[in-house]
């Protein structure tokens, strides 16, 4: 059996359903996807990393999906964005896509102390203090200690008399084993990567077309800064823009805005 090299050093068995699972996220057909898992599979040696294994997915799409070669990967694009705001003005999008009316950074005085709060999400009866977590790696986890914080934080709210529900964890990592031990025990909300198995985070976007424009290939920060200066985070919003307006809002040039858009188009499709 192949093992594979992750990001942090470690070795685990080469699983071709994952090779699988993510050229599904690039939107190739569960045939495309199966038949390209199988190429990589008689490819790969022993201690090959995750990071090479992707590069040949991306590869081997291309050949079905031309237009790939435009973006990079989902988990890593959504690292790239800013916490704040970016980050959290995407959690507000993804559960006002789920039917909660939102409002983002929120003081609210609690027992104790007053708290910032990133997003309150209201729904009829329900409200939920929503605590949003970013990692620049993508192969980070997310701790146990934010599920305690978040723990503490909902407490003295409620102590305080306010009207929270529930509260929840948003992060764009996997969660760490404490922290779904945690979560779960003291019933805290939480979406991640790939959490909950059955609809975690890679898979609200996809639902919800929540694409960041930082999946563009070759996207400089500098560029990325001064779209989300103006409110631009999503492909969604970039395409609603022409060249011209975005040039002027952004003071780049409309040459280097119609290439932006031209790939943002290609991979919306």
């Amino acid at each position: 059996m192949v093992n594979v090299t992750k990001a942090d050093g470690s070795r685990q068995p080469f699983e071709k359903i994952k090779v699988v699972r993510t050229c599904l996220r690039t939107h190739a057909s569960q045939d495309v996807a199966e038949e390209i898992a199988d190429k990589i599979e008689s490819k790969v040696y022993e201690g090959i990393t995750t990071k090479e294994i992707l590069k040949m997915i991306f590869k081997y799409i291309a050949e079905y999906r031309p237009e790939i070669k435009h973006q990079i990967d989902l988990r890593e694009a959504i690292c790239l964005l800013r916490p704040k705001p970016d980050f959290e003005q995407f959690v507000g999008l993804l559960l006002k896509t789920e039917g909660y009316d939102i409002k983002t950074n929120q003081i609210v005085s609690g027992k104790c102390v007053e708290h910032e709060i990133d997003v309150i999400a209201n729904k009829g009866n329900e409200t939920l203090y929503v605590e949003v977590k970013h990692h620049y790696q993508p192969h980070a986890y997310t701790g146990v200690g934010v599920f305690l914080e978040a723990q503490a934080t909902f407490e003295d709210l409620i102590e305080g008399n306010n009207n929270f529900s529930k509260s929840m964890v948003v992060t764009n990592t996997k969660l760490s084993e404490h922290a779904k031990n945690y979560a779960e025990c003291k019933k805290i909300d939480a979406i991640g990567w790939r959490y909950p198995e059955e609809r975690g985070l890679e898979l609200m976007m996809e639902e919800n077309k929540l694409y960041p424009i930082t999946l563009i290939k070759g996207l400089n920060a500098i560029i990325q800064a001064k779209l989300s200066y103006t409110g631009i985070f999503l492909l969604e919003q970039l395409v609603e823009y022409d060249a011209k307006k975005l040039s002027k809002l952004t003071k780049i040039s409309k040459s280097k805005m119609e290439e932006i858009l031209r790939k943002a188009s290609k991979i919306l499709g």
